[in-house]
């Protein structure tokens, strides 16, 4: 598992102070890039010629109100992964360990030239093990 904490400012939110449904996609994404970047891999896959990993799913439950203000840590996991794709799921928690929310991500191996699959590097496949 990894972890990583996001605080929700006013921009986060609707008008009724409340987070903005979309933010926690924002804030998985966060959370996404602190992952790959603590894998410290030998490639970019953020800026690769070669392949991207664009997601190509999501979800989202939410269940309590985050408001504004509120510090939350986001806990990844790698619940699936295939030869071309993996799915990441994200947990959201405040200060007193309550679940806020959840939320995944599916993410797939392509040619960034042509989009057609291509199978994930097995650095990269190494280290979503161990998450």
């Amino acid at each position: 598992m990894f972890e990583t904490r996001v605080k929700v400012y006013f921009y986060d939110a609707d008008p009724a102070g409340i987070i903005f449904y979309a933010s926690i996609f924002k804030f998985a994404h966060y959370a996404y890039e602190d992952l790959i970047r603590s894998f410290n891999l030998d490639k970019n896959y953020f800026f690769d010629d070669e392949i991207i990993l664009p997601i190509i799913h999501t979800q989202a439950d939410y269940f309590s109100p985050i408001k504004v203000g509120e510090d939350l840590l986001i806990s990844v996991t790698a619940s699936q992964l295939r030869d071309n794709s993996f799915e990441l799921s994200y947990k959201f928690t405040d200060i007193s360990d309550k679940i806020r929310a959840s939320a995944k991500t599916v993410h797939v191996c392509v040619n960034k030239k042509d989009f057609k699959k291509n199978k994930l590097p097995d650095q990269l496949i190494e280290k979503l093990k161990k998450v």
